[in-house]
């Protein structure tokens, strides 16, 4: 049964900005990743998603397929993103079967909790090879087909091309890496090595069209990675450090792609899209302490208990 729309997608987009386009989604089988494809599928694009897990791949790209009628999704298993021959040989059938290449998401990502001091140079390599070597790889092995869409889909920025957008990339990151996060050393430094990278290709790419930008989600609800890595109790606590009050939504990560894929972000190039509530700003609110956050600014008390408060006005 098809994923009800206002789970993916909102409604401000317009049905077929997408037509005609091809996406290829590494990690397309996740939670994130599955949503942003099945927002552009439902909004015109065909896409090929390919993972490790053969079943799993192969079984979520005929769910994402019912997202619009007559939508073509391939789900290619077995295909590590740090094997540069198996990701070339994917983005090779992706281009050949569905005619193009347009868009690529490069959302193949590792994570575990571990405390520095039981941290294996093995387990750091591990993520640091899937998530830097794999992004890298990715772009290597969809570069030329990028080449040739941006090519075909220039614009101006006054008159909208009419055959619509193409020759963009996006990479899945995290915020973690801004303030840093305790368990997290592995992860925090292959994020920031994905950012650069993006920052690299939009450089040097950008003169042939192609244009490379960072989505950087929060804590999102009801995925994955929040049932891996998080308690039910912190999830508690991390809610009220949240400013916009709440967990994001996969949806919300959908739209941030499709408006960087879309008309709407033709002039934009290099930059970090961060989906997450404004929470990576309140890393260093600590939970624990006298003024609970957003309680105690909630309240309207009047700072108390300390030297540097401020006496309250009459």
């Amino acid at each position: 049964m098809p994923v009800p729309k206002n789970e993916y997608l909102s409604e401000v987009w317009k049905d077929g900005i997408f037509n005609n386009k091809v996406v290829f989604c590494t990690g397309g089988a996740g939670t994130i990743c599955s949503a942003q494809v099945r927002a552009l599928v439902h909004l015109g694009a065909n896409a090929c998603i390919v993972g490790r897990n053969v079943e799993k791949t192969e079984r979520m790209a005929k769910d994402i397929a019912t997202a619009r009628s007559g939508a073509k999704v391939i789900g290619l298993g077995a295909v590590d993103v740090r094997d540069p021959n198996s990701l070339n040989k994917a983005a090779a059938r992706c281009a050949t079967e569905l005619g193009s290449l347009d868009f690529v998401i490069a959302g193949a990502a590792g994570n575990f909790l571990a405390p520095m001091t039981q941290l294996s140079t093995n387990a750091f390599k591990s993520v640091m090879d899937i998530d830097v070597l794999g992004s890298y790889n990715t772009v290597k092995a969809t570069l030329p087909y990028l080449a040739q869409s941006a090519g075909k889909h220039q614009s101006d920025g006054t008159t909208p091309c009419p055959s619509g957008t193409g020759g963009r990339i996006i990479f899945v990151s995290a915020t973690i890496h801004y303030t840093g996060l305790p368990l997290q050393t592995h992860v925090s430094v292959a994020k920031a090595g994905v950012d650069a990278l993006a920052q690299a290709v939009a450089i040097e790419q950008g003169p042939l069209g192609i244009t490379s930008n960072v989505i950087a989600p929060g804590p999102i609800g009801g995925t994955e990675g929040m049932e891996r890595l998080a308690r039910p109790e912190d999830l508690t606590a991390s809610k009220k450090r949240i400013p916009a009050g709440r967990l994001g939504t996969v949806k919300e990560i959908a739209d941030a792609t499709v408006y960087l894929f879309s008309d709407a972000a033709n002039y934009v190039n290099g930059e970090t899209l961060v989906v997450d509530g404004g929470a990576w700003r309140t890393h260093g609110v600590n939970p624990g302490g006298s003024f609970q956050y957003p309680d105690f600014l909630l309240s309207d008390e009047v700072v108390a208990g300390v030297k540097g408060g401020k006496k309250a006005k009459l």
